[in-house]
């Protein structure tokens, strides 16, 4: 009798939760713009009888499970007008939705960071997004609309100094941060060393900075992730636009190859100041072009395939003496697949090619170097329940590595061809990522990534006394070369070495009231890559290295804690992170290291340790004619490298030391004014610690040569960094109903004319005889002006 009662009582409970169970359905669909039909991402779809809502992933697509009922939805992106629909939901349902833009503007899609209530609750933390509107409003060195030197702009982001390549995240290195476009890597994203980004603003749709609390979907980086993903093109009718600017100018088509289901999208760059040089009588020549495309298919309402590509190239020629090529090359297809309305996949194949090529006429010969992968992914996202989504896939790369090849040019050149040896990889992965709101102020997410790495076999490998190719010499006291005492052969398919690392990831976000939330973070990450270089930014001379017997993968572990706050309606925003990581098995070199042409690398260089730790804050005004941010970053950067015994010194005697990425304070302050349909205004400002550097402190002579004495490393500071850019955008008919139209960009870089310094020398005045420092500044005030087009 008692049993009976407590299975009745158990069932009475049951009952309605298994009843509501059944009752539940799925609304699923994707968000477009209504003019071109290009997937919107990151769009909210919000119910706010229960509170609750989703966002449509990177490729429009969105599901939410509902109990049976009548509900409002409302369908909400910034730059688009919010759609407000009732929806009887009595059984799963497919629902598409097309946006309208608020306002006709040259950008055909305004992405933005989404700052809404449901980011409050959700873990992900340290994330930031530009919208690309923003982007080409934004005043630029040359008028060049630039990526990279925009997000820059964001805490935690700092470049190498004026008219240097790449960007360094919380403290990291350069080659630190995985750039993908498309989900292909890019490993040099500058154009003209430096002075410019690969990536054509015109063409891309969506780009997103993870700086921590990275999702395991991504790996093989341990500083950050640089997300882009470009436009598919519009599948409604053809459209071109472009820009004419100073030194360079760009067009893009884009059109449907079948209405409403196909479309296409060609976009091309090039730089012409090279043109102009003759009338200087100058005969050196330095340009760039790239191209990009995209085709987009959609299959049938469960299927779409695209094929995406890029091709760059930057030249450079000093008086016929001196040529050098270098250049991305990357071609993507993909496949979604809907499997139901609660488990999409995505599967990519992807190329991707890093190409570097010297010509030196007066020593004739050529040096060829590069990188190469083949990749496969294939990531689903299954939304389980409403509080609970699980994102899961796998990844294998292959990898080959030119490490450099000479070959003589002319019969009569005294150079012998030699290649260094090819090195070859495979890194494998698999993931999972779990979204789990427990209650509707905490929400967590969890996950790990399960990665190896094998080296693969190679022509030849060094073998050293005790595997020991770098020896300490006590009497002198630094390290040196060890002599390797004989060699070893392979097959292609043998593996020299083999990692395994488990990448565990955890976020939680608690909700304290509407408006505001405390997020918290960890993640382990693992890089198996490393780049060659002993200069501040990276060079396309850099060559990229593979972990194996004597170089290990780079760990990091990364923990932050944050605070977040709406204001007046979301008018307003604010953002508070701290943060503290180390990495374990950073590369350091040896003094004295000869990186280039060497065959044998690990006779140089060394592991050591890094760590950054540091508070970010950012102060957004996200609405009305006026907005922008106020960005400050805290931070400090350290590296050291032990001696490996007790009478070794390390490097620096084994002391931390500021890495030249290192900067205290970084400021900077971006503001937008809409005067009027016409005028616009936009300024940038910024102040930068000065980068690290080493001096010399002394000098000796030593047989009649004077030999300079140097301090620590990197103890020493470049003079602070700051400037002040202003840019005004004119609209000449803004209510104009022709498919014409225009806009004029009148910028000014630098307006005060700071000589900011790229690089300190010292040398002996030949006057004098004195010893004097030379400051080198790239840039000083630069005006532009550019003119960009749609039609």
């Amino acid at each position: 009798m008692y049993g009976k009662s407590i299975k009745a009582l158990l069932i009475a409970i049951l009952f309605p939760v298994l009843l509501s169970a059944q009752e539940k359905f799925t609304l699923s669909g994707t968000v477009t713009d209504s003019d071109s039909n290009e997937t919107l991402i990151g769009v909210n779809i919000i119910i706010p009888e229960i509170q609750s809502g989703t966002m449509t992933n990177e490729y429009g697509f969105y599901s939410i499970t509902l109990p049976a009922g009548v509900y409002n939805i409302q369908v909400s992106y910034l730059g688009y007008k919010t759609i407000s629909e009732t929806l009887q939901l009595d059984s799963d349902i497919t629902k598409n939705f097309k946006l309208i833009e608020t306002a006709e503007s040259l950008d055909e899609i305004v992405i933005t960071e989404d700052v809404e209530e449901l980011n409050i609750k959700k873990p992900q933390m340290s994330v930031n997004s530009l919208s690309i509107k923003t982007i080409k409003n934004m005043p630029v060195v040359l008028g060049e609309v630039d990526v990279i030197k925009s997000i820059t702009l964001l805490p935690g982001v700092t470049n190498a100094g004026e008219g240097s390549s790449g960007f360094n995240v919380r403290g990291g290195a350069a080659d630190q941060n995985l750039i993908l476009l498309d989900e292909a890597t890019i490993f040099n994203s500058s154009h003209l060393f430096g002075f410019f980004s690969v990536f054509n603003p015109d063409a891309i749709k969506d780009l997103k900075l993870y700086k921590g609390g990275i999702p395991a979907k991504y790996g093989g980086r341990v500083s950050s992730v640089l997300d882009i993903y470009q436009k598919e093109g519009n599948s409604s009718q053809f459209h071109m636009n472009g820009g004419i600017g100073l030194i360079s100018s760009r067009l893009l088509a884009e059109g449907p190859i079948k209405k409403d289901k196909g479309s296409f999208l060609i976009g091309g760059r090039s730089s012409y100041a090279h043109l102009f040089l003759p009338l200087f009588d100058l005969d050196n020549v330095a340009y760039f072009y790239d191209l990009n495309t995209k085709l987009s298919y959609r299959l049938n309402d469960n299927n779409s395939i695209f094929l995406s590509g890029y091709f760059g190239r930057d030249v450079f020629e000093l008086a016929d003496s001196f040529e050098n090529t270098y250049g991305n090359t990357v071609v993507n297809f993909r496949w979604n697949h809907l499997f139901s309305d609660k488990l999409f996949s995505n599967l990519s194949l992807i190329y991707s090619d890093y190409y570097y090529g010297l010509r030196l006429d007066f020593v004739e010969f050529d040096w060829e170097s590069g990188i190469r992968n083949f990749n496969l992914k294939y990531d689903f996202k299954h939304y389980i329940s409403n509080n609970f989504k699980l994102e899961y896939g796998l990844n294998s790369i292959y990898y080959k590595f030119n490490p450099g090849e000479i070959n003589p040019t002319t019969e009569s050149s005294g150079i012998n061809p030699f290649k260094l040896i090819d090195k070859y990889a495979f890194e494998n992965a698999i993931y999972v990522d779990a979204e789990h709101k427990l209650s509707n102020r905490l929400s967590v997410s969890y996950g790990a990534r399960l990665s190896t790495f094998h080296r693969l076999g190679q022509d030849e490998l060094n073998i050293y006394e005790n595997d020991n190719p770098v020896i300490f010499n006590e009497d002198l006291n630094l390290y040196e070369k060890a002599e390797p005492i004989g060699t070893e052969t392979f097959n292609r398919s043998d593996v020299i070495e083999s990692f395994t690392n488990i990448e565990p990831r955890f976020a939680l976000a608690y909700q304290l009231n509407d408006n505001s939330s405390v997020k918290a973070s960890y993640n382990r990450m693992s890089q198996y890559l490393h780049l060659l270089s002993n200069t501040n930014s990276p060079t396309p001379l850099d060559v990229w290295t593979p972990s194996g017997k004597y170089v290990k993968p780079q760990l990091l572990d990364q923990v932050a804690l944050g605070y977040f706050k709406t204001f007046k309606d979301n008018e307003f925003s604010l953002e508070v992170e701290s943060f503290y990581k180390t990495i374990q098995n950073r590369i350091d070199y040896i003094d004295g290291a000869d990186l280039i042409a060497n065959n044998a690398i690990e006779q140089v260089i060394l592991n050591g340790e890094a760590r950054a730790y540091g508070l970010e804050v950012l102060f957004r005004k996200n609405e009305g004619k006026f907005t922008g941010w106020l960005a400050y970053t805290l931070s400090k950067s350290e590296q050291r490298t032990s001696g490996r015994t007790f009478v070794e010194t390390g490097i620096n005697n084994g002391e931390w030391y500021n890495t030249p990425f290192d900067k205290t304070h970084d400021v900077s302050l971006t503001a937008n004014y809409e005067l009027n349909k016409k005028w616009s205004f936009s300024t940038n400002f910024l102040f930068q610690t000065g980068q690290p550097a080493t001096f010399p402190n002394g000098q000796y002579e030593y047989n009649g040569i004077v030999i300079p004495s140097y301090e620590a490393r990197n103890s020493s500071r470049l003079p602070a960094y700051h400037r002040l850019d202003l840019a005004v955008n004119y609209n000449p008919k803004p209510n104009s109903e022709k498919k014409f139209k225009g806009q004029w960009i009148f910028g000014v870089y630098n307006v005060y004319n700071r000589r900011n310094a790229a690089n300190i020398t010292f040398r002996e005045n030949r006057m004098s005889g004195n010893n004097e420092a030379v400051r080198l500044a790239i840039f000083g005030i630069v005006p532009s002006i550019s003119y960009n087009f749609k039609f």
